[in-house]
This record gives C-alpha cells, structure tokens and sequence, in this order.
C-alpha cells in the first residue's frame, strides 16, 4: 500500500444551457482545491500527493476514466472532489454531476453518475477514501434528496466506505436564483475550505480533522446555507484525513525564519504519534 495521497478533482462546467447555469463557477472551485489542499494534507505535504485537476469541459467518460486510473493506484488516501451542479433521473433514484454540453432533456444520461464515482472509490486501491462535495441540485435532484426511504440516493449519501464532506445546495433557478451561491463561487464550500486552510484556526492542534474544521467552515459559507436550503454533510469517525493547521504552527513560531524542511518537520513532531489511518 502506497503511502501517498491520491487527490481528483473534478470542476464540471455544464455550458451555456440557462438550466445549468448554477454550474457556471465549477472550475473555479476546483482550481482552488487542487491548489490548496495538497499543502494542507498532514500526513502527505505537497510532494507526496498526486493531484488530478480534470478539465471542466471533460465528458463523463474522461472524468471517470481518471478517477478510475487514480484510484487503481496503491495509496493511503483517494480523496475526491466534486463541484458543480446535480440533476436526477426520470425515477428520482439516481443523481449524476451535469457535464459540458448538456440539455435539460439528457444532463442525467451525459453526466457523471453519483454511483460511479462511489463505486470506483471503494473498489480501489486506497487504504481511505474521502469525497468533498461542493454542489447544488435542481428541484428534481433536491426532490429525491428530501425523499424518506431507501430509494438509492440515501444510500449514496451514507455509504461506510466513502464519507462525505461538503455542502448540497438548492437550486432554484431563473430570477429567484440569480442571488444564490455558486458551487465554487464567493461563499461556496470550496471557498470556505480554501480560505479556513489558509488562515488555520487559531487554538485548535497542529493537526486537525473536518470536525474541527467544519464550524470555521460554516462561518465562512454565504448565506445559501440557511435552514431548509442546504445540506452540510461532515465526515463521521471513519473521515479521518488531518489537514495541517497553519495558525498553530504560525502561533509556536512567530517572527521565525524557517525552510520548507523544518517547517515538514515541526509539523510531524507536533502532530499525533499514530498515523490517522491507524
């Protein structure tokens, strides 16, 4: 089993369909997190991720074919991000991530199902997965997110194998939604993410999970996250990725002028003994 990390992150941009419009900042979110998160992997750093930045006018085929090659390597982590816009299918049972040129009457059948990409992470290699979400869904969508009952979307959603850190929002569209929060846009969770991992959170550890993360997160989100039009969606126990806390170190260390290798260093001495897959 290696012991690097393996991060896909798959910005789709859904195209010029008024329909698809909450897809429009996609790539912006995942340029943002490909930036950001392989400095912040405790446990890895920047040399030891891998980082697969997947065009955002991919079709679904190429999107799943990478995730499909990164996760067929041996590594400790697959972390994978999506950000961009869900839509449904017919029955309401399964939800697919809307791909370029797209029209309302196929998004479901061109995009990037759901279930391929949960279905991929398990069957890989990697000794954990993580799968960071930054998506709103149409009515439909949402629709089949609110429903009670084991209708397969629920089961995606709570899968023991692949937890889920992130935020699904509600798309309205058309005029009410011209004001609403972009997945990968000002206020998105991607956003949020990138900016807490830059400034760190001062008084929490060295190292530290998306629970404690999560409510400098929140603080950040835009005001889409209001009750009844969000989802927040936070790793349980088994999400156990630890991401470097800059304030901490920045706290220890202040006025100091430290390399890149000291600096690898303080942040393994200071952080838990175990590895966090242990």
């Amino acid at each position: 089993m290696g012991g690097g990390i393996e991060l896909v992150v798959i910005g789709a941009n859904g195209g010029p369909e008024r329909a698809h419009g909450a897809s429009a900042r996609a790539a912006e979110g995942a340029r943002l997190l490909a930036e950001t998160l392989p400095g912040r992997c405790f446990d890895a750093g920047t040399r030891g991720c891998r980082v697969t930045l997947v065009p955002p006018d991919a079709d679904a085929n190429a999107m799943l074919t990478a995730l499909r090659v990164a996760a067929l390597r041996p590594s400790r982590w697959l972390l994978v991000c999506l950000v961009g816009q869900l839509v449904a299918d017919p029955r309401g049972r399964r939800l697919a991530l809307v791909t370029a040129g797209s029209t309302s009457d196929n998004a479901y059948r061109r995009g990037l199902a759901w279930d391929w990409v949960v279905s991929t992470m398990v069957h890989g290699e990697a000794a954990d997965t993580m799968l960071l979400v930054d998506v709103v869904a149409d009515r439909e969508a949402w629709a089949a997110l609110e429903r009670d009952g084991d209708d397969g979307v629920g089961e995606l959603f709570a899968h023991s194998r692949v937890p889920l850190w992130g935020r699904v929002g509600r798309f309205a569209g058309g005029r009410r939604g011209r004001d609403a929060v972009l997945p990968g846009g000002e206020g998105s969770f991607a956003w949020a993410l990138a900016g807490v991992l830059e400034h760190g959170v001062p008084g929490a550890p060295a190292a530290v999970g998306p629970a404690e993360l999560q409510p400098a997160v929140e603080a950040e989100l835009g005001p889409g996250a209001g009750p009844g039009g969000v989802r927040l969606l936070v790793p349980g126990q088994n999400g156990r990725l630890l991401m470097r806390n800059r304030a901490a170190v920045r706290g220890a260390l202040a006025g100091l002028s430290l390399s890149e290798e000291l600096l690898a260093v303080l942040w393994r001495e200071s952080g838990p003994t175990d590895p966090p897959s242990a």
